[in-house]
């Protein structure tokens, strides 16, 4: 099947009204994309991030749409144009609203781009001496022998193909021996606790704000193999939760992993010696060059000492432990 794919222009003022037309027509499933919608999302999630994609920011520049999908048929076409001259009423209803143009135009979407195209952007990375990540749909050549990582790419952030991920693999390659134990707080994707095990460890925990992530690195642990005995993922920030910190300092681990931001970084450093065991060691990435001065201050100022760094395209990753 394929589908007819509408495309509305408005503007940020009429989102609202137009919405609410569509929903009286019956349209219950759409798509907005709206320049002020994102920069409040930006701002009031600034936590998770230090920069956004200047890429990004200039194709929301001035944007305010409505996307939904049809059946591709005569019958759809028809239902377009009548939709079109639905929306055009909308001026004499609100005279003094900006509505923008409410053009609609349409466009076919062919099944197969629909289910499939996404995919063809998710290739096998190499990283390091040893790892391959590799998109769970894809069983590639291996001609070097590596230890495939196995990974369903979501909406989840850690697929491999970001420098701070791929540093912070790098890291862990070298940092992880046999039977080590890994806290991976910020897991994500849960890619660093897998690749760590893969390597040698012999249990890992990843630990996410985000309670979607605890399922997606369950699966992700699942494609790979990985038992619930060595594997676990739970939802909690260490930073608000004070049971969720005794109970984790209680354990100590021989790997401490965080790729996530400076901010977030900062924030945590004073928590980390209380984490590691003896001989542990604390791996962070995700942090831009500019910051790493006020992240290296923080480790200092916790207690932790750099034993090793790695910088790649603007963003930093380090290896630390205990000064004691």
């Amino acid at each position: 099947m394929d589908w007819l794919e509408l495309t509305i222009k408005t503007a940020s003022p009429g989102v609202e009204a137009v919405t609410a037309r569509l929903t009286a027509l019956g349209y219950d499933s759409f798509i907005i994309d709206d320049q002020k919608d994102f920069q409040s999302f930006i701002a009031e999630n600034r936590a998770y991030w230090d920069y956004i994609d200047e890429s990004l920011a200039q194709r929301m520049e001035g944007l305010s749409q409505i996307r939904l999908y049809l059946e591709d048929s005569p019958a759809s076409v028809r239902q377009a144009q009548e939709l079109a001259v639905s929306l055009r009423a909308l001026r004499e209803e609100f005279p003094d609203e900006d509505l923008g143009p409410l053009t609609v135009k349409a466009a076919l979407c062919r099944n197969e781009d629909w289910e499939n195209n996404w995919k063809a952007h998710y290739q096998p990375i190499a990283v390091g001496q040893r790892l391959l990540v590799v998109p769970e749909w894809l069983r590639p050549d291996n001609p070097e022998q590596r230890i495939p990582l196995f990974l369903d790419p979501g909406m989840i952030f850690g697929t491999g193909s970001h420098a701070s991920t791929r540093m912070c693999l790098e890291a862990l390659e070298q940092a992880v021996r046999p039977g080590d134990t890994v806290l991976d707080l910020g897991g994500g994707s849960g890619i660093l606790s897998i690749a760590a095990l893969l390597l040698g460890a012999s249990s890992a925990l990843c630990v996410d704000i985000d309670p979607l992530a605890e399922d997606v690195a369950r699966a992700n642990a699942k494609l790979n193999g990985m038992r619930s005995d060595c594997f676990q993922a739970r939802t909690g920030d260490i930073l608000t939760d004070r049971a969720l910190m005794e109970s984790l300092s209680a354990r100590r681990f021989d790997l401490v992993l965080a790729n996530i931001v400076a901010d977030v970084i900062i924030a945590l450093a004073p928590a980390v010696p209380a984490l590691l065991g003896e001989g542990g060691r604390f791996i962070c990435s995700g942090i831009l060059e500019m910051r790493e001065g006020e992240v290296l201050g923080a480790l200092d100022r916790a207690g932790l000492r750099v034993t090793g760094s790695r910088c790649e395209e603007d963003w930093v990753q380090l290896t630390t432990v205990r000064k004691d």
